[in-house]
């Protein structure tokens, strides 16, 4: 069946499968200390034009985000996200888990506004009894977003000097990151999200890894004995070569970039075929996820033949869902989808 369900249900791209197998045989010391981890992060120290970057890589987002959050926050702070944002929706109570509380604000196009965050620290502090409170200790948004938007770099200024005046860390979760470096009209490069946030991952299980986070701290501003935090954890993966490897792959010769430029034209040409068949769009998404509403009928005919997500229920008759490209979409992929389309609406 054709998948347009998430942008990880294929395996890998084929120039990592092939370096996997290349050095397969190759010891290598663990725990990320290997070559290729130490290749792979002198290249995102050149991506991120910062040769002061600290990178450490962990299996998944959920890993990442957990263990990063914890590790940035004291025992008795929480972290402030959109209430659409991942750690508040579909990490199962990750950070709950770790004895931080997600502390979440009305999201506006997915996003976190600079002036709702501004005004909750302003009206915390303001309570007298703010002691016996949960502190807000960091600030959560990912980019692209749950929605697939993305924050404009004035929009990320705004949130970093914000989160500078009041002392707490800006991390974003960049699990689809190169779709969001690759979307037409971005004035976000990575350079400025080193420039700008205290910590963020750059994805790679949805951007053409088998697996792999790379957790970025710039300005050297990995905390104290992280390592030992993610074994902890339960995230510390003795095979750090996997994730060495793919990391190196995809940031040589601009793997990274051709991965989120090839899911975002491939999107491009998503949105035409959706928009010709008559879809109603849910959310404008400038990014590789597009959700549209269907006639409850018409979505369970097109599933018998494609795969997609559920979204949410629009009312009693009509659901928003969503169809999300990857590196891997071809074009007999999206040919498919229009004929079901063409069948079924």
């Amino acid at each position: 069946m054709i998948s347009f369900e998430n942008d990880y249900s294929t395996g890998a791209h084929p120039r990592i499968l092939e370096a996997l197998a290349a050095t397969n045989l190759e010891p290598a010391s663990g725990y990320g200390s290997d070559r290729f981890c130490v290749s792979a992060r002198e290249r995102i120290r050149a991506a991120c034009d910062d040769p002061t970057v600290d990178v450490f890589f962990l299996v998944g987002g959920t890993q990442a985000n957990a263990v990063t959050i914890s590790a940035l926050l004291g025992g008795h702070e929480g972290v402030i996200a959109a209430d659409t944002g991942h750690i508040a929706v579909h990490e199962a109570g990750a950070i709950e888990a770790t004895g931080h509380k997600v502390l979440t604000l009305p999201e506006h196009d997915g996003k976190l506004r600079a002036a709702d965050v501004a005004a909750y620290l302003d009206t915390f502090y303001a309570d007298a009894s703010f002691d016996h409170m949960v502190f807000p200790g960091m600030v959560f948004i990912a980019h692209p977003s749950e929605l697939g938007t993305l924050y404009s770099l004035a929009e990320l200024e705004e949130l970093s000097a914000l989160c500078r005046r009041a002392g707490i860390p800006l991390y974003l979760d960049g699990a689809r990151l190169a779709y969001g470096l690759a979307a037409p009209g971005t004035d976000v490069t990575l350079a400025d999200i080193a420039r700008l946030c205290d910590a963020f991952y750059i994805g790679g299980t949805k951007c053409g890894a088998l697996c792999g986070e790379a957790v970025v701290f710039p300005r050297g501003g990995m905390p104290k004995h992280f390592l030992t935090h993610a074994k902890q954890h339960g995230a510390l993966l003795a095979k750090g070569r996997l994730l060495g490897v793919q990391f190196d792959t995809l940031f040589t010769d601009g793997l990274y970039d051709e991965v989120g430029r090839h899911a975002i034209e491939a999107a491009a040409e998503l949105r035409r075929i959706l928009a010709e068949a008559g879809c109603t769009f849910f959310r404008e998404s400038p990014t590789n996820q597009q959700f549209v509403v269907l006639e409850n009928a018409q979505m369970e005919a097109l599933a018998e033949r494609i795969r997609f997500s559920f979204w949410e229920r629009v009312d009693a008759h009509r659901t928003a869902v969503r169809f999300v490209t990857s590196w891997s979409t071809t074009p007999s992929d999206l040919a498919a989808l229009e004929t079901a389309l063409a069948d079924v609406l």
